[in-house]
Order: structure tokens, then C-alpha cells, then sequence
């Protein structure tokens, strides 16, 4: 097989379609840069469950009117309740200095927050945090020192929902618009084969066979698919530079949210991009078998 012969080819077929090989570059790098987007967000989403469903599930927030005893009473009941794995104790000074720590980043807040604002409180984990209705009920509101009973793991069902529907939609939108880049190539593979049919049809009359002829088109949806993988990476390289590490810097620093690490986009470029130049090639053969006869 003349090597030179299918590359000249290529880029033949590259510069006589130019408009078209930039539409269906662009469209793969779109999708494929939602989809690197979905993955790293997947990734995020499973980071912060490890985190946030290994720490406390429950917490007690006590009145402000509390008295020693009511305070020292509670914390024997949760010695020697059953469903307690464990707990600790968190002052009102605590608690300022953990919430100074998480919104460091936004001095604003911070300095129109007073001392005095957070409620001490006892924070619980229990051994099966589906039975935080048995604690809410030992601890009703209003009563013996206790203001409110919050159940946190109700709160991170509601909150990580929210962060796998913007995944999902992520996700959905990323498969519109591959079947978009799809359906492009298979147009710009049709066009390119039907500019050269005068060509391929003297190279099978002298004996080419079906594959030698076939394979320029393939390899140009190839190198497009890698163009736009490589773009896509680029896009997700642009992202994490100038929004995870910068407008995310604050909330990755405090623990509350957690960081993407480069490994994690070199990975995903590496998934994208092989994605991209299989899918691509895969389109280009189906629709050389297809519709077009070589």
C-alpha cells in the first residue's frame, strides 16, 4: 500500500472540503468537551459522597437559653444511645471559627455574620443514618435545651439530586450534539466520496480493492475526530485553569466542594479523544458500506 499516495489524499480531501471538515471538527470538540465535562463532574459528584456521607449525618442545635445541665443531659443520652456512633460537641466559638475557615474566600460575609449568630450544637453520626427520625424523636424542638433537630443526609440527597441532574443534562446534551457530529461526517464523507468518484473508480478498474480505496475517507473523519478530541481537551484544560482553580478556589480550599487534579483531565482528554477518533471512524465506514459505492 503506497503510504504517500492515502496521506496526499487526505489532505486533498481535507482542503477541498474545508468549510465542512471545520463544521464537523468543531461540532465532535463540542460534544466531546460535554462529555469530558460530564465525566469530570461524575467524578466530582463521587469525591464529595466519600466526604460529605462519612461525616456527621445529624446535628442537634441547642437554644440559646441552654443551661449546663440540659446540655450535660443530652450529650449522656447520646453516650448511651444505641443508634450513636459517634458525636461531638460544638461551641458557639467553634462554630464561628469553622464557618470563618469555609467562607474565607467571602470576607463580606464573614464580617456581617456575628459571633453570637451560630448556635452551639452536638453533631451525630449514627449507625444507620436512616433512623434519624429515632433521634429527632428523643430530642424534640423546643424542649430540654434543644432548638432544632437537622437531618444533614436529607440535605445531601437533595443537594448531590441537584449536582446528578446537571450531570445527566450535561450528559444528554453532549449525546445531541456527537449525533449532530455524526450525522455530519456522514454528509462530509458522502460529498468527498461523490468529488472523487472519477478517482476511485479508475483505481478499482486497475485493481485497488474495496479497502485501499476506502481508507482516505476513513482517516480523514479520523483526523478530524482527533482534532476535535484534542480541542476538547484543550476546552477542558482552558476550564479548570479559569473557573475550577480560580472562581472554585474558595469553596475547594474550605473542604466543601471537591477539586479536579490534573490527572483527572489528562484521563478524560485520553477517553475523549480516543472516543472521538473511533466514533468518527466507525461513521466513515458505515457510511462508505452504506450509501456509497467504492
Amino acid at each position: 500500500m503506497r503510504v504517500n499516495f492515502v496521506l496526499s489524499e487526505v489532505a486533498s480531501g481535507l482542503r477541498r472540503n474545508l468549510t465542512m471538515t471545520v463544521a464537523m471538527i468543531l461540532t465532535t470538540a463540542i460534544s466531546l468537551g460535554l462529555m469530558g465535562t460530564g465525566l469530570l463532574i461524575a467524578s466530582m459528584i463521587s469525591d464529595m459522597k466519600e466526604i460529605y456521607y462519612d461525616k456527621v449525618q445529624v446535628s442537634i442545635f441547642l437554644a440559646d437559653d441552654v443551661t449546663d445541665e440540659q446540655r450535660q443531659a443530652i450529650q449522656t443520652e447520646l453516650e448511651s444511645s444505641d443508634e450513636v456512633k459517634s458525636f461531638i460537641y460544638e461551641s458557639r466559638d467553634e462554630a464561628y471559627e469553622r464557618f470563618q475557615q469555609q467562607f474565607a474566600q467571602q470576607p463580606e460575609l464573614v464580617e456581617n455574620t456575628p459571633p453570637d449568630a451560630l448556635p452551639e450544637s452536638f453533631r451525630v453520626e449514627l449507625v444507620n443514618p436512616e433512623r434519624y427520625s429515632v433521634i429527632a424523636a428523643a430530642f424534640p424542638n423546643g424542649e430540654a435545651g434543644v432548638d432544632q433537630v437537622r437531618d444533614e443526609g436529607d440535605f445531601l440527597d437533595r443537594l448531590f439530586s441537584l449536582l446528578n441532574g446537571a450531570r445527566n443534562a450535561t450528559i444528554a446534551v453532549a449525546g445531541v450534539q456527537a449525533a449532530a457530529a455524526l450525522l455530519l461526517i456522514s454528509n462530509t464523507i458522502q460529498l468527498a466520496a461523490f468529488n472523487r468518484r472519477n478517482e476511485t473508480n479508475i483505481m478499482r478498474l486497475v485493481g485497488a480493492s474495496r479497502w485501499y480505496t476506502q481508507l482516505p475517507f476513513i482517516l480523514e473523519a479520523a483526523l478530524a475526530g482527533l482534532i476535535g478530541g484534542l480541542l476538547a481537551t484543550a476546552g477542558l484544560v482552558v476550564t479548570k485553569l479559569t473557573f475550577v482553580d480560580s472562581t472554585l478556589a474558595g469553596p475547594i480550599k474550605a473542604g466543601i466542594i471537591t477539586g479536579i487534579e490534573w490527572d483527572q483531565v489528562i484521563a478524560t482528554g485520553a477517553i475523549i479523544t480516543t472516543a472521538g477518533v473511533l466514533l468518527a471512524s466507525v461513521a466513515s465506514y458505515v457510511t462508505l458500506r452504506l450509501y456509497v459505492r467504492l
